[in-house]
């Protein structure tokens, strides 16, 4: 698989909940979300899984510092986005990001400076909520592949695409939404596996062995 990076300069409150029976609904309900994705339910959970070890460990690090850092992990690729109040701070998160043995690739979008205002957040999850809504209205793009993260404007996308054209339409959806600054796409192309038939079809013939000619009146004894 292969990552394309593509940037888009433009002109341009949840309630917490706790309990084993919540956690085990959000198990759930995330598996459902991985039997249909581009991926198989062990790589959704791995991902899952490191997303929440590095939370984890940002947070167990210095919580203050990083509690504006948003963790994203798709196939083994994990983004670092929000803000840090150092430079410092920055390289530490994702020094702790790499740390994390099923992670494969660390994209930095950390912004050293203050947190975001509520009315800014606030903006963000309007841009990521009109861009959710437009991909699952495209025909050209499987928009439960698609992770969106939005920062003070910049749309980091995440997951999979079935072909170049999807990945590139996908990232020029996300552009012309109000708001937006510029678009930047850590998305893979990963074609569709073949059905089983297919590959049954595709799977070469076992060797055949057969026991030496002794002839019509030849006897191995």
């Amino acid at each position: 698989m292969r990552v394309l990076a593509i940037t888009f300069v433009l002109l341009a409150a949840g309630a917490a909940v706790s309990g084993c029976a919540t956690a085990a609904i959000g198990t759930a309900a995330s598996v459902g979300v991985y039997a249909v994705q581009d991926r198989t339910i062990g790589e959704g959970i791995d991902d899952a899984a490191a997303s929440q070890q590095v939370k984890m460990r940002l947070l167990a690090a210095d919580r203050a510092a990083f509690q504006e850092v948003d963790v994203e992990v798709a196939n083994r690729n994990l983004l670092l986005s929000g803000t840090a109040p150092t430079a410092e701070h920055r390289q530490a998160a994702e020094t702790i990001a790499r740390s994390v043995r099923t992670i494969d690739n660390v994209y930095n979008e950390i912004v050293v400076g203050e947190p975001s205002s509520f009315m800014r957040s606030a903006q963000d999850e309007l841009i990521t909520a009109q861009i959710r809504a437009r991909l699952a209205a495209s025909r050209s793009v499987r928009s439960i592949n698609v992770n969106i993260e939005t920062f003070h404007g910049n749309v980091y996308l995440m997951g999979t695409a079935r072909s170049e054209q999807e990945l590139r339409h996908a990232a020029e959806i996300a552009s012309v939404v109000g708001g937006v600054r510029r678009v930047v796409s850590f998305m893979q192309v990963r074609a569709p596996d073949a059905p089983h038939y297919a590959q049954a079809q595709s799977t070469p013939p076992a060797p055949e062995y057969r026991g030496a000619d002794y002839g019509a009146s030849a006897s191995p004894y």
